[in-house]
């Protein structure tokens, strides 16, 4: 059986429609590729198709919308100016890689926010189309300018914004928090509201330690996921590294090619004070600063606390002989005036979200992800999404045996990025992958 990598992509259906909405084109045989963008740190999905096609694509059309002429291009035909909807529905390769859809429902619909690299001749033409979401041409016309009360739990206030401003049809995933959050939109758009949420959200679980949300969109829809509640989901698929030598194996689940772009960056994380950090905050209500007791925040005491997708985090000693590791030793200071005092009179720090309980976790938790990165590219797998779990397995570099798998270098791997294209030579599905510690056995699946 052919891997789907080897296979040529179909396409079942790539119309666009004018601004009008009068007048639609099938392009599907001027297509070159298709490019599908997922990623957990952007808020909308992306999505590029490149075009090569004849003059004879179009008839120009009357100021009534209908065709009046000789057939033309595509590009000045319709024409193609921004803002025009499409739909695309891309056949999978095999019965269990579904392909992608979004031509069920005018919201499912992508839209053309830029054409790039357009190239006339006498007789041919070709340009790219740089699509996203409908939420993304909302969100930049679109102001917050509600209060949201200190009763409010951060989830419903996102659950609020996508509904009531972003006005989406998509599906919502929304892991609840423990934590109330007062804020005013301060016309701000709702993508920068939502990101800026997902730094201030605790997820409602036991244990400590599990601060930082992630807000991004598949084709799935909207989430606004807990970076542990992802980790401790279950590997979605399992991909193994065989080299050349692939027989006997199942190659749609085979590692085509893979590097490792980062293993580590300890300067980086110092600075930004991933691993300890010391906070200073004021209260404007009260006039006083953060205690003592509360200012110095240590990772070391949250080892352990923690989902990762490989082995407890591990820091090296400060110095030789020292028993302080860098979890023990702030490397950055913070100040920042409380949220207090401005939407209620009688407001209290725990009302409003206490800072020292998620701000150092957060930025612990963002930082960590990161430390190791790797992209890697397989056949064609469009059930994967970014935020998904899966498991890789690398061969160990040893003389003695070939078949065994690296404990180190193998594991749980969370999809930060991905890609499916689609071209007239094949299928592929490449990934950036992160995970915050090493080693093949995490503990995601440990319980609190």
């Amino acid at each position: 059986m052919s891997s789907p990598a080897r296979l040529r992509s179909q396409y079942d259906e790539i119309f666009i429609e004018s601004n009008d909405q009068k007048r639609t084109v099938d392009i599907r045989k001027g297509v070159v590729s298709i490019d599908y963008y997922e990623d957990i740190f952007s808020p909308t999905v992306t999505a590029t198709i490149t075009v090569v096609n004849t003059g004879d694509s179009i008839a120009k059309a009357d100021d009534e919308g209908n065709p009046d002429g000789a057939r033309q291009s595509i590009y000045n035909g319709l024409p193609l100016r921004g803002g025009e909807r499409i739909s695309i529905k891309i056949a999978g390769n095999t019965s269990s890689n579904p392909g992608l859809d979004f031509s069920k429902k005018p919201a499912d619909y992508l839209y053309v926010s830029s054409i790039s690299n357009v190239i006339s001749e006498s007789k041919r033409e070709s340009f790219t189309l740089n699509l996203v979401s409908r939420e993304s041409i909302t969100n930049e016309t679109t102001r917050v300018a509600k209060k949201y009360p200190t009763s409010s739990r951060i989830d419903q206030s996102v659950q609020d914004i996508l509904k009531n401003y972003l006005k989406t049809d998509k599906t919502i995933t929304v892991d609840e928090t423990s934590n109330k959050y007062g804020f005013i939109g301060n016309l701000r758009k709702p993508f920068t509201v939502l990101v800026w949420l997902a730094s201030r959200a605790v997820p409602k679980a036991s244990g400590d330690a599990t601060a930082g949300f992630l807000f991004f969109q598949t084709k799935d829809g909207y989430h606004f996921r807990s970076i542990d509640k992802l980790i401790t989901e279950k590997p979605k698929a399992t991909y193994t590294y065989v080299g050349t030598s692939q027989e006997g194996t199942n190659k749609d689940f085979n590692i085509l090619s893979y590097t490792t772009n980062r293993n580590q960056n300890l300067l980086e994380k110092l600075r930004l004070g991933a691993y300890a950090s010391y906070r200073v905050f004021y209260n404007p209500l009260t006039g006083e600063f953060t205690p003592q007791e509360k200012s110095v925040y240590k990772s070391s005491d949250y080892i352990g606390k923690s989902k990762n997708l490989g082995k407890s985090l591990s820091l090296p000693k400060i110095s030789s002989g020292s028993d302080q590791s860098l979890g023990d030793v702030p490397s950055r200071i913070i100040t920042r005036i409380l949220d207090i005092g401005t939407m209620e009179k009688d407001a209290s720090i725990d009302a409003n979200s206490d800072p020292t309980k998620y701000q150092s976790q957060t930025l612990m938790r963002y930082n960590v992800l990161m430390t190791q990165t790797l992209s890697m590219t397989v056949a064609s797998n469009t059930n994967l999404r970014a935020g998904d779990i899966i498991e890789c397995q690398f061969p160990k570099i040893s003389k003695s045996d070939g078949n065994q798998f690296d404990d180190e270098q193998s594991g749980l791997y969370m999809i930060k990025e991905l890609c499916h294209r689609f071209d007239t030579d094949g299928s592929y599905t490449s990934m950036l992958l992160v995970r915050d510690t090493f080693g093949r056995f995490g503990t995601n699946n440990k319980e609190d």
